[in-house]
């Protein structure tokens, strides 16, 4: 199918939907539906498969395509997330997200997001305070989600620590998960400074242990800090 267009259509996106459930792969979509624990219909598309197809659409007039926000299907939140994840203009960007991420239903289609947030890192910082206090958890995980885009800059350390703090009474398994990873992140690439927040910190129990878990499991991690973590582990 041709994925350049000039400007999408309702026929378009027609047979845009039925192209892709030509891409559909029977036998792994149950196991695809157990693993994003979603309410949606799966097709079990492979994701290089949909960021390609998301890579044609925006060649041409993508916005076109966004505006239908198509929700049929798993696989066109990722499409639909990573066009989103590559507009530049702030506020346009802005006015998808905020529909996006109200309709997220899962992990995969939150952690299909990422961010260049070179030269508007407060209206990023910004929007990721503003969706972490939501009352839907997948849209405090994309709160969460922005803030990877940070954890490169030194200058926003603290930042990081003391939204992962206001976590404490965090009783959602997915919103603690993303924390985690965060929070992995933070001492893989900042370990000093992420060592002295740990002295200090106000981390959930169950948060503060996946990290640990999480660095534990990662090659980018020596032996020494491994065993070292410990020390930090909440025990029951």
């Amino acid at each position: 199918m041709n994925l350049i267009k000039d400007k999408w259509s309702k026929t378009d996106i027609k047979e845009f939907q039925e192209y892709l459930y030509t891409l559909r792969n029977e036998s792994k979509i149950e196991w695809s539906k157990n693993i994003a624990k979603t309410n949606m219909k799966v097709l079990a598309i492979k994701c290089p498969i949909l960021r390609n197809i998301a890579k044609e659409i925006l060649k041409s007039n993508y916005i076109s395509f966004l505006d239908y926000m198509i929700w049929d299907y798993y696989e066109n939140t990722i499409i639909n997330g990573y066009i989103i994840s590559k507009i530049k203009d702030f506020n346009i960007m802005k006015k998808y997200l905020d529909i996006y991420s109200n309709k997220a239903d899962n992990w995969g289609t939150c952690d299909t997001l990422s961010f260049n947030i070179k030269g508007q890192e407060d209206k990023y910082l910004n929007l990721s305070k503003k969706y972490i206090k939501s009352n839907k958890p997948f849209v405090r995980r994309i709160g969460i989600v922005i803030l990877f885009s940070f954890v490169k800059y030194d200058n926003y350390l603290d930042e990081i620590f003391n939204i992962l703090n206001s976590f404490n009474n965090e009783t959602e398994y997915y919103v603690n998960m993303i924390n985690a990873w965060l929070l992995c992140e933070c001492f893989i690439k900042h370990r000093n400074k992420t060592i002295k927040y740990l002295d200090n910190n106000n981390l959930n129990k169950f948060t503060i242990n996946k990290a640990i878990q999480k660095c534990r499991d990662s090659y980018r991690v020596s032996k020494e800090d491994k065993k070292m973590l410990l020390k930090y582990k909440e025990i029951s």
